[in-house]
């Protein structure tokens, strides 16, 4: 039952995440533009911002060796696997779906590692002067997965225990 939640999500947003990088590559053609202002609403605003992030989370272990891209790809792989087991066995509906937005996010990530050498991020959202790391929609899939997935561990009801006990 939890595949045939998290599966059609995580299916979701990988094309979700391909089709916008593929806008951005192809269409808004970034690369070429360098950014694109969307919207400003007093201190804050939301850009297109071309960034290839050769690196983690936040540009992380960020390298331009030959064969550094395709082991990050690599090991974002293992851990999709990893967590396509657990959604396998997860315990509810709100684990399966979070599982299926990182796994989705992960493998969208790791299309580009191997295509590009690099993640196309360029969601630039920023406000008082203060920008936040550039991402794309996979970024966003993960972080709000993991989020969510956090908060089921820390708050649903534990079997067994009894209130006030």
């Amino acid at each position: 039952m939890s595949l045939r939640l998290g599966l059609p999500v995580a299916a979701g947003i990988l094309v979700a995440d391909q089709v916008s990088k593929w806008w951005i590559l192809e269409v808004a053609r970034l690369p070429e533009v360098g950014q694109i202002p969307l919207l400003a609403a007093g201190p804050f605003g939301l850009d297109l911002t071309m960034v290839w992030n050769r690196g983690v989370t936040f540009g992380l272990l960020a390298s331009d060796g030959a064969w550094s891209h395709l082991l990050l790809a690599l090991l974002a792989l293992v851990i999709a696997v990893f967590l396509l087991r657990w959604m396998a066995r997860a315990e509810n509906r709100p684990t399966a779906v979070a599982l299926g937005a990182v796994v989705g996010g992960a493998v969208g990530n790791v299309i580009d590692r191997v295509r590009f050498g690099a993640v196309v991020d360029f969601v630039d959202a920023h406000g008082w002067g203060w920008h936040w790391y550039v991402f794309n929609v996979a970024d966003a899939a993960i972080v709000c997965g993991v989020i969510a997935l956090v908060a089921d561990a820390l708050f649903r009801p534990k079997p067994g225990l009894k209130e006030g006990s």
